[in-house]
């Protein structure tokens, strides 16, 4: 009976560390500090689409073998397809000065253009790289010219600070994005 006591200890443990409180990281936008004059008053983000593992709640992070590691007890504090959309919506109306919301749009005025980003990567590195690449779509209803265009963008992180570097430089890459966007789709 003395050999269950280890095994039965372990048990326990493994069931209580299963209650632990997850960390929770939040992403604090960094401030836009460049203008940039685009074609529309108003703008609607529609959509943002994530892949599955960087639309999970699990911060995940690509070994240098190439796998996707994730930690149920490291998580991202707010869901991450709208934490993006919102980041995204904020850097653009403050580079722009126009009026950008998002999905659903909230104004008894139509916007003048919509915008939709959908990511084909936006990952962590174990080499110390955050990219996202992808593609984004302006449809405009007035007749002008829809754009479309692709990303391909890094931002550089402290890739032994852990998933508050990570949270920063997710942050970072989003601002880049809309400026990215404002230049070369909403021009």
């Amino acid at each position: 009976m003395n050999f269950l006591k280890p095994i039965l200890f372990g048990a326990a443990f493994a069931l209580s560390s299963c209650g632990g409180t997850p960390d929770l990281y939040p992403v604090t936008p960094p401030k836009a500090v460049e203008a940039q004059r685009i074609a529309f008053r108003a703008v609607e983000v529609r959509d943002v689409s994530l892949p599955t593992y960087a639309s999970a709640n699990e911060i995940a992070v690509e070994n240098l073998d190439g796998k996707l590691v994730t930690d149920a007890a490291v998580l991202w504090a707010d869901s991450p397809e709208r934490a993006v959309a919102l980041e995204l919506t904020r850097h653009l109306a403050q580079i722009t000065g126009a009026r950008v919301a998002p999905e659903p749009w909230p104004f008894e005025a139509f916007p003048d253009a919509r915008l939709d980003v959908r990511f084909e990567s936006l990952i962590a590195s174990a080499d110390g790289q955050l990219r996202a690449s992808g593609q984004f779509f302006v449809s405009v209803a007035d007749g002008r010219r829809e754009r479309s265009g692709l990303f391909d963008l890094s931002v550089p992180f402290a890739a032994d600070a852990g998933p508050k570097a990570i949270a920063a430089a997710r942050g970072q890459v989003i601002l880049d994005l809309a400026v990215y966007i404002a230049r070369n789709g909403l021009k």
